[in-house]
């Protein structure tokens, strides 16, 4: 059973880190409903689901996937780009650690968010963004190349992350906003999506992604392909810089 480890928004969601975007007012009550509606898409397809511990002095602590990223029975803890949310570690480590994994962490000066990596099939491509540094992604490649993964660095500067750009569909092809991508032939396959909301895709299973429902256009693109969409309104975190691929670490 695929498992899901999530972490409740906090009351001080509102006064999270903003980098690229203007802030604007943010309604935590309403964050925190749809919030429960995207961890409700994947009780109801059967996955299990875990809460890290609720870190409210972080406003950022629901962003969880940024903490750690999972290579098979490999989790690596990276080191928050943002100062102030480093503390979000301390709660995240005992849930990751509890679920039997070998641990690794991303130690100073590098720095790693989640969001900067992207996996597909064996490749790992990893943002160099204002959160992800060099050193940062050498340490992860010296982690992943014994263990047979080939880690690409591309590079991010008109968004936050990696996935703020770009993501994958079920096939490996990557999909984004072009205005937002700084280099698409870096990948394989590429497919322009026309609005920014649609650049973050999850997959739920094979023939299944789930997708914020701000970008109905690219719904329709996705299901113009075979593939079955879900989506949900997540439109209080992405005035935050988030999207529905941040607010969860997937272990399958």
């Amino acid at each position: 059973m695929p498992r899901l480890l999530v972490r409740p928004p906090s009351p001080q969601l509102a006064d999270g880190e903003v980098t690229h975007l203007d802030r604007v007012p943010v309604d935590p009550a309403l964050a925190r409903r749809q919030w429960e509606g995207y961890v409700g898409v994947f009780r109801a397809r059967g996955w299990e689901v875990s809460e890290v511990p609720s870190a409210d002095e972080h406003p950022d602590g629901v962003f969880v996937e940024d903490g750690v990223v999972v290579f098979d029975d490999l989790a690596v803890f990276g080191r928050p780009g943002a100062a102030s949310r480093r503390g979000e570690l301390a709660t995240l480590r005992p849930a990751v650690t509890g679920l039997g994994l070998e641990v690794a962490e991303i130690e100073a000066p590098g720095t790693l968010d989640g969001g900067d990596v992207l996996k597909i099939g064996r490749t790992v491509y990893v943002g160099r963004s204002s959160r992800t540094n060099d050193d940062g992604i050498a340490a992860l490649r010296d982690l992943l190349s014994p263990r047979g993964w080939q880690v690409v660095t591309v590079p991010v500067t008109r968004v936050l992350h990696l996935k703020s750009a770009v993501t994958a569909l079920p096939d490996g092809t990557v999909v984004g906003h072009p205005p937002e991508v700084d280099d698409p032939e870096l990948f394989d396959r590429f497919l322009p999506v026309p609005e920014p909301e649609g650049n973050a895709v999850v997959v739920l299973d094979e023939g299944t992604v789930l997708m914020s429902a701000s970008a109905p256009r690219s719904a329709d693109l996705f299901r113009s392909r075979g593939l079955e969409v879900v989506t949900t309104p997540v439109t209080e975190l992405e005035k935050l810089e988030g999207c529905v691929t941040c607010l969860s670490v997937r272990l399958r």
